[in-house]
């Protein structure tokens, strides 16, 4: 089948256009996962007396999640997301930027949780249980936010 008479302005990316989309979503399907995985965890690691089994437990949890899914998907939906941008010209739509800075917010959140995780691994446990559940709920509304500017387009 040739894309490029079916999906005609897919830029340079060409008949791969469909295949790299698909990659990008199942990226950030991974990436969320993650996302929604890590502060979950640790909200159950934070009561954990430092130094104990149970803590190096949830380090390693804590550090695999963040090296086999976490940072690798966010790079890859970064990377193929930029591409895909790039290839159909969204930088000059108003949907697209309040996406970008939707994920650029999420992505800093992804930076906190990350190096939440690691202050907790050394035993530094600044933020109670409360702000934490809260801080939980993040990656849902950046998720519902971000897939209504893609599908709805608001602007």
């Amino acid at each position: 089948m040739d894309f490029a008479s079916v999906l005609p302005g897919i830029g340079f990316l060409g008949a791969a256009y469909p295949w790299v989309k698909a990659a990008h979503i199942i990226f950030v399907i991974f990436w969320m996962a993650g996302l929604f995985m890590l502060p979950r965890f640790l909200v159950y690691h934070q009561p954990v007396p430092p130094g104990s089994a149970e803590d190096r437990l949830w380090i390693h949890r804590e550090d695999r999640l963040r090296k086999i899914i976490i940072n690798p998907a966010m790079i890859i939906v970064w990377v193929i997301g930029l591409m895909l941008a790039v290839n159909v010209g969204a930088f000059s739509e108003g949907w697209f930027h309040a996406k970008f800075a939707a994920v650029f917010a999420l992505s800093a959140y992804h930076g906190w949780a990350v190096g939440y995780s690691k202050r907790m691994a050394r035993g530094f446990r600044p933020v109670s249980d409360k702000p934490l559940r809260i801080m939980n709920e993040v990656p849902g509304i950046a998720t519902a936010i971000i897939v209504i500017l893609v599908i709805v387009r608001p602007f």
